[in-house]
């Protein structure tokens, strides 16, 4: 039985997971060279003073701890980063395991979890639940091997 449709869904989730490894990578890379510019954050600052919206107290905390809110959205872009590589990992191992019809269950239990990992309502992970959904309702289809021997070419009915 050929699983053509979940392999072609597993790629497509891998090679979305490699596009937002690396555009998330770049944006926290990117921010945590931006945030230690002093003259971005007198501006930030200035911006922060002025917003009607903010409250005194919260002010307060963002013109006192700047490096804690750096540390945190760094913190938090690494900690996806890592669980997006997880899901790849975990993609990957379901994609080999199907090939060839060799453990579907197994795939459809990676491909669930890396779809949880990759994020619940992501396209990535719309992918992998489908394809988890192939691999848990498509059933080879049954072989009689025993009527094989019934009926032979050269003998007549």
């Amino acid at each position: 039985m050929k699983r053509t449709g979940e392999i072609v869904l597993g790629v497509i989730s891998a090679i979305f997971s490699l596009i937002s490894i690396i555009l998330i990578s770049l944006l926290v890379i990117g921010a945590s060279t931006t945030l230690k510019d002093e003259g971005f954050n007198a501006a930030f600052e200035s911006q922060i003073l002025t917003n009607p919206a903010i409250e005194p107290q919260d002010i307060e905390y963002f013109t006192q701890n700047p490096d804690v809110v750096l540390n945190m959205l760094n913190t938090i872009g690494w900690v996806l980063v890592t669980a997006i590589i997880i899901s790849l990992v975990l993609n990957i191992i379901g994609i080999v395991s199907i090939a060839k019809n060799k453990k579907p269950r197994l795939a459809g239990i990676m491909f669930i979890l890396a779809g949880v990992l990759a994020g619940v309502i992501s396209l990535t992970s719309i992918l992998l639940y489908v394809a988890a959904i192939l691999c848990f309702v498509r059933k080879p289809p049954v072989e009689y091997t025993e009527q094989d021997g019934y009926y032979s070419v050269n003998e007549p009915l």
